[in-house]
């Protein structure tokens, strides 16, 4: 079992869930007055004076639809915080379905396209499930051609939201626990993954390029090497020792944008990687400080930086999926001093 992989699997949900209370700021001084420095889990906290639901809306065409369950009646009103009803230390949606993904391919021993749409329709449909307020765009438009009849190998859309990344470490990780794959084998996988939901080509090679990046990892590369020849169409190694110079406020959120949206959205996340590639900790808490969609940069940020550097343990502490991922509900514990 490859530690690099468990430990891009944890990184990234270590650094989703310290960027999660500072999610979608885009107003970095409401963000400094709310929160100040991210340096550990925090609860989230209404207001959210960036939020968007109050004019975002989804209304499911019958019961095949039904994702929002409790949720749906904060749709609409403003002010309210994505995700707050989760606790400090707690993954956003995504990366819930992340955990359920790698546990799922644990418990059932493979991975099956087919029967992981199966079930993400079933967890999806089910009150309770999550507590999380906001669901993104792709899973009601996949949910929507669900409910008009669509076979949910059908379902995708031509999304291309940083969040097609947020289950790749998770299904690396997982795929890595049953067996040895190649790395040529894992970029197939993932890449026919994230079509299920995320089919756009700046997805797909988005995807490509994390999967590639950690193989590399894995077998021993430099990640500032690989980065460098591997990330070419998203940035060059000039730009990003550039970069280094810079405030990362002014990289993110001046060079490049902080909002969710590809290629951009990638180039953001390689800054954090390559500027902090020896600080795991400190390359974390800068993507979530900078606000935006720092939850979703978290798959590249904290995937990359834990793979290269390991977590450290004070980091799993108050992480609320530690508990899923030893043994919760039937799942067998996976003997490694990383979990």
């Amino acid at each position: 079992m490859s530690k690099v992989f468990q430990n891009a699997f944890l990184g990234s949900l270590v650094a989703d869930a310290l960027s999660m209370p500072v999610h979608w700021y885009y107003d970095t001084t409401a963000l400094d007055r709310d929160y100040g420095a991210i340096t550990g889990y925090q609860a989230p906290r209404n207001p959210h004076p960036d939020s968007i639901l109050w004019r975002s809306s989804y209304q499911p065409i019958n019961d095949r639809g039904e994702i929002l369950h409790d949720q749906a009646r904060f749709w609409g009103q403003k002010g309210v915080h994505y995700h707050q009803f989760l606790e400090a230390g707690e993954n956003t949606l995504n990366y819930q379905l992340g955990i359920e993904l790698y546990r799922w391919i644990i418990m059932r021993g493979g991975y099956s396209e087919k029967e992981w749409l199966d079930h993400y329709i079933e967890v999806m449909q089910t009150p309770g499930w999550h507590k999380d307020t906001y669901v993104e765009e792709v899973h009601r438009n996949f949910f929507t051609h669900y409910a008009r009849g669509k076979k949910p190998m059908d379902c995708s859309v031509k999304d291309l939201h940083i969040g097609a990344l947020s289950q790749v470490p998770a299904l690396i990780a997982g795929l890595d626990a049953l067996g040895d794959p190649a790395p040529e084998e894992l970029t197939e996988v993932i890449k026919s993954h994230v079509r299920l939901t995320h089919n756009h080509p700046e997805s797909i090679e988005a995807a490509t390029l994390l999967v590639r990046l950690l193989c590399d990892l894995n077998e021993g590369k430099p990640l500032r090497e690989s980065i460098a020849s591997r990330a070419v169409k998203w940035t060059g190694a000039t730009t990003l020792k550039d970069w280094e110079k810079r405030s990362d406020r002014e990289v993110v959120g001046s060079k490049v944008s902080t909002a969710c949206y590809l290629p951009e959205a990638m180039t953001a996340s390689l800054h954090f990687v390559w500027k902090y590639e020896q600080d795991f900790a400190t390359g974390i808490q800068a993507n979530a400080q900078v606000g935006g969609d720092n939850c979703h940069r978290a798959a590249i940020v904290g995937g990359l930086l834990g793979g290269e550097l390991g977590v450290p343990e004070d980091w799993l502490f108050g992480l609320k999926a530690m508990e899923a991922l030893r043994c919760d509900q039937g799942l067998k514990p996976i003997k490694d001093p990383d979990f």
